[in-house]
């Protein structure tokens, strides 16, 4: 994280170049095109867009636009999609004991097969055993999921 801080001010110290000055002007016109900034405002911006010497200095010229074409209701979906998105992500740790749970359980089921297939006697089906684990697993990721879910509204 210190690492990529210093890496974006490193790169934002760096003198900009005319053809990025004119990017960034142009996006400034699609932005008063759009109707987002007043025509004093675009004065404004374009005139300090000409005048920065630094990438950091053009940055801040277009830090509270949106990329052009976009409208609120987009930035605002995209923005609610990415919540439910990380609401339904797991935490570490259920993924952690999900993930130990299957392997053990492909692992019993697979030597049960094996043994099932070499051995000419009835074999204990022991792998239905870790379905009490699961089961107490499955309980548990619900009530964490419902739990964070409550937390949200």
């Amino acid at each position: 994280m210190a690492k990529d801080v210093a890496r974006r001010t490193e790169v934002e110290t760096l003198r900009a170049a005319d053809a990025d000055r004119h990017q960034i002007a142009e996006q400034l016109k699609s932005a008063l095109d759009e109707g987002r900034l007043s025509l004093a405002e675009y004065d404004e911006r374009v005139r300090d867009a000409y005048a920065a010497r630094t990438y950091a200095d053009l940055l801040v010229l277009v830090a509270d636009l949106p990329k052009p074409g976009l409208n609120a209701a987009e930035v605002n979906a995209r923005r609610a999609a990415e919540v439910r998105r990380q609401a339904r992500k797991l935490p570490m740790a259920l993924m952690v004991l999900w993930t130990i749970w299957g392997s053990v359980a492909a692992l019993n089921l697979a030597v049960w097969f094996v043994l099932l297939v070499t051995v000419e006697a009835d074999i204990y089906p022991w792998p239905v055993w870790l379905l009490v684990p699961g089961a107490a697993l499955a309980a548990t990721t619900v009530g964490v999921q419902a739990i964070r879910g409550q937390q949200r509204r």
